[in-house]
């Protein structure tokens, strides 16, 4: 990527790599995004040759049966940061990773579900969420250009989801997820999809139940925000919703952004000193 032109960042979550590989390289053959951020890969191994044969080059940590994400690029490879979000050193789950890329901080999450709730898997939940929390406010206040993306399972308000009376009990709609996600925009980020789309309804997900494709039945739970560097370049933002009406799909479909690094503010170079007249 350079600075002088638009480039497009995508978050996707594939719900298996191995299995759906077909999907993810038609996917990028028709949109080519620059950056595509995966998550749930569900495998300990990656499709490495085969994206390199699209074009991609790629980072990322698998876990066999399980979560898993990556990040792939256009042209130069991600440069990997870290591989695990900090705070605690037992979590064995891969559910995190970070690279630079193109001069653009990436980072790509997998929050956990959290269901059923209450229970462990609901406070392990908020627990992820509370480290990255932390986490992000380093990453917002660094100086650098940079993005979340991810599948954050997190339906943020009613607005974003088909009908909330259904799923008032999902760990996805809890007050507590909610004020989290709340919390982790209050530092500053952009919410880059509900920025450009005030008011419309606008969903990743739909599940494979009750015909909720077919009904358009859908919730948000794919996040891409921006931090204050990088707010300034989103001139684009949507939703490759076709993916979903394909053939063995995700029940996800890839949320996007277009930036424009070109209007990245530019660093002032310091005064020269006067020269001393005698």
């Amino acid at each position: 990527m350079r600075d002088d032109r638009s480039v497009k960042i995508a978050t996707f979550n594939v719900n298996g790599i191995k299995s759906r590989l077909a999907n993810l390289l038609q996917w990028l053959e028709r949109e080519q995004p620059d950056v595509a951020c995966l998550q749930e890969l569900k495998a300990d191994s990656f499709p490495e040759a085969d994206l390199r044969e699209a074009g991609y080059h790629g980072v990322w940590r698998g876990q066999r049966s399980w979560n898993g994400v990556a990040i792939l690029s256009r042209g130069d490879p991600p440069q990997e940061v870290r591989r695990e979000l900090p705070g605690d050193p037992g979590d064995d789950h891969s559910r995190y990773v970070e690279a630079a890329v193109g001069g653009v901080l990436v980072a790509c999450l997998y929050l956990p579900n959290g269901n059923p709730q209450p229970g462990p898997k609901f406070d392990y939940k908020l627990a992820w969420f509370q480290r990255f929390i932390e986490h992000a406010a380093t990453l917002h206040a660094c100086g650098h250009p940079v993005v979340l993306a991810g599948d954050y399972n997190v339906v943020p308000t009613d607005f974003d989801i088909y009908n909330p009376r259904s799923w008032l009990k999902d760990a996805l709609l809890q007050p507590q997820s909610r004020d989290a996600y709340r919390r982790l925009l209050q530092q500053g980020w952009t919410d880059a999809l509900r920025h450009q789309h005030p008011d419309e309804a606008i969903f990743t997900f739909w599940d494979y139940f009750r015909q909720h494709w077919e009904r358009n039945a859908g919730l948000r739970i794919d996040h891409l925000l921006l931090n204050r560097e990088l707010a300034p370049c989103l001139v684009a933002s949507g939703v490759d919703s076709w993916v979903r009406g394909e053939p063995h799909a995700s029940d996800h479909a890839p949320a996007w952004v277009q930036l424009d690094l070109g209007k990245l503010a530019k660093k002032k170079a310091p005064a020269r000193r006067a020269k001393a007249t005698s």
